[in-house]
């Protein structure tokens, strides 16, 4: 039986959290494409680049364990979160009618996998980071 360090088995985790936490959030954009590609082109646009984005990353973390890989899916979803934040703080144009509208249910879907996304992929690159060595055990300083 293969037994693994705590830190890989956290890695492992945060990798499978957040391929599903990606493809979540590119299935929560899926169903409003159509609409916005009608009546707000540009998001309609921004949307279908998002999903697909989602849907590669996720895919690539399945084959490969990358710390790029890592930032860019947390760097997209935190900056999908801001998106949704700020259609519903400004009217943008073609999308007045979001504004204030804060508990939309997809949109609440949409943030809610994002903000996963973003908590597994900082969890990944924390799993990642380089242990300091402590100074304590380091018996070759003392000659």
């Amino acid at each position: 039986m293969t037994t693994f360090p705590i830190a890989t088995a956290r890695l492992h985790s945060a990798r499978i959290i957040l391929v599903l936490a990606l493809l979540g959030a590119a299935a929560a954009h899926l169903p409003v494409i159509p609409e916005h590609l009608a009546d707000a082109p540009y998001m309609g646009v921004l949307f279908v680049i998002f999903s697909s984005a989602c849907v590669l990353l996720a895919a690539a973390l399945i084959n490969f364990d990358n710390r790029a890989m890592y930032q860019l899916s947390a760097l997209i979803c935190a900056a999908a979160i801001g998106a949704y934040g700020a259609t519903r703080l400004v009217a943008f144009p073609m999308l007045a009618d979001d504004r204030g509208n804060w508990l939309e249910p997809l949109g609440l879907i949409a943030v809610s996998v994002e903000a996963i996304a973003v908590l597994a992929g900082v969890r990944a690159l924390r799993s990642l980071a380089p242990k300091r060595l402590s100074n304590s055990g380091n018996s070759s300083a003392r000659s």
